[in-house]
């Protein structure tokens, strides 16, 4: 989208479609107050959620009143933040004083916090205007998002498909034009994958990075850091400069990086119209000076192909241990779930533990030697909204993890990692590259993300669903 669309779009139906980085412009210029750009939102709300189903929980009237104190800020020259007055989403496992958190499960169907997630805190002391809660699967534990309290959240680009999990709603919200921005989390890919299902850029930063507190229980270790959804690398790097708990440290130069193409992972499937699409944008990177070899991932992946289904196993066993009621209410499934995680032997956390250090000691000697890896987002294209994963990848079998073999090994070696769009399929879906980089690398890997953005010519496209 071009940077000066706001002087070229007059008419109010567009704003929507502003990022928000030119939302920004647009109130310093005064051709936009923040109260109009959120009657936007909510117009735009209004027309294609009920279609796509990706906010499950509004908050109208305080939404508008403090836009209203945002321009009021605005008229004065005296913004909070680079984002007072941009409108933002939050996942429904990121508690909200004032809106519900169910996490998509009936056992908190009423569940009222009493604190913001320091995320959301942080965005509101900064002037951002929280619209309401996106959809989530069940405890945020599938690659698509449905639950039984709120429904099916659809792809914007082609609604008979999933836009993936378990920040679909997120993504389906800002894809749609709801809002620019949106707080997701992810755990093994669930911002990154979902983003590239919908043509966003989903980042995932290193832990620690993005202090968390007043949150929901963990049940994936300290995989699941709180993840950024954007329209444009421009705007990830604003919103995580106003939420990291500390600046940035990491001053290389990102011009020319020695980088490794994974184009596959093992023998697992990949949808070919994918490895093309990312194949041709290492093509590019490799023509802006940086150093470009393609290759396996040189890490051993083979201790977590039992470690991390039983990871969630046994996040559940501790939830449901420490809150029977939150257990009753859960699905079966879940259920189930838990009674797995509590029937594995007690020396297998500390089994685990051990798969998850020897991976980290061997990520940071790899990135001795390399800068960035480059991989696809996700294996397969978005798949039809009744399934919980593409039975069938490229043509090959799939089992029920294999659309995610490139996102969740960097959640456990705890590294930034980003997903942007690179070319989209023939029939049009949205295709998205990772870039993964060494703990802390999180400047680097937006710095690269910002170059390889401004070379890629097919990005900045909506799609049709109003």
């Amino acid at each position: 989208m071009s940077r000066d669309l706001f002087t070229a779009r007059a008419a109010d139906a567009e704003v929507w479609q502003l990022a928000a980085e030119e939302l920004q412009r647009a109130y310093r210029s005064g051709q936009l107050t923040p109260l109009t750009a959120a009657h936007a939102c909510l117009q735009r709300l209004d027309a294609v959620n009920p279609r796509i189903n990706a906010v499950v929980a509004r908050r109208d009237e305080a939404f508008l009143r403090e836009a209203a104190a945002s321009a009021r800020r605005h008229a004065a020259g005296r913004p909070l933040s680079p984002l007072d007055g941009v409108p933002f989403t939050a996942k429904d496992n990121l508690p909200t004083h004032d809106l519900p958190t169910t996490w998509g499960t009936p056992a908190l169907h009423d569940f009222r916090p009493e604190h913001d997630e320091t995320a959301v805190a942080r965005l509101r002391a900064a002037g951002a205007l929280l619209l309401g809660k996106t959809n989530v699967p069940e405890f945020t534990l599938e690659g698509t998002t449905s639950n039984a309290l709120f429904g099916t959240t659809r792809n914007p680009w082609d609604l008979r498909l999933t836009p993936g999990g378990s920040s679909g709603g997120a993504v389906a919200a800002v894809a749609a034009g709801i809002a620019p921005l949106a707080l997701g989390t992810d755990g093994g890919g669930s911002t990154r994958r979902p983003a590239a299902h919908t043509g966003l850029v989903g980042f995932k930063p290193s832990i620690g990075v993005i202090a968390r507190a007043h949150g929901l229980p963990p049940l994936l270790l300290d995989f699941e850091v709180v993840g950024l959804i954007a329209r444009t690398v421009a705007d990830t790097a604003m919103l995580l400069n106003v939420l990291r708990a500390a600046p940035g440290t990491d001053a290389r130069d990102a011009r020319r990086l020695r980088i490794l193409h994974v184009g596959r992972m093992g023998s697992l499937p990949i949808a070919p119209e994918i490895a093309d699409a990312v194949h041709a944008a290492t093509r590019l990177l490799a023509g802006a000076g940086h150093v470009v070899e393609s290759g396996p991932l040189p890490l051993d992946l083979s201790g977590f192909d039992r470690a991390w289904p039983q990871v969630a196993q046994l996040g559940l066993a501790r939830l449901f241990e420490a809150r029977p009621a939150w257990g009753a209410g859960a699905s079966a499934k879940y259920r189930e779930m838990a009674a797995q995680g509590a029937a594995l032997p007690a020396a297998r956390p500390a089994e685990i533990d051990s798969h998850v250090q020897a991976l980290r000691r061997e990520a940071a000697l790899l990135f001795e030697r390399i800068d960035v890896i480059v991989t696809p987002a996700t294996a397969a294209l978005p798949w039809p909204v009744e399934d919980a994963y593409p039975a069938r990848i490229g043509g090959e079998p799939a089992g029920p993890r294999d659309h995610a073999a490139f996102t969740w090994w960097a959640n456990a070696a705890g590294l930034p990692a980003i997903a942007l769009p690179c070319r989209p399929s023939r029939a049009g879906l949205p295709i998205g590259l990772q870039l993964v980089g060494a703990a802390g690398s999180d400047d680097l890997l937006l710095a690269l993300a910002a170059q390889l953005e401004q070379l890629q010519p097919w990005s900045g496209r909506w799609p049709d669903i109003a």
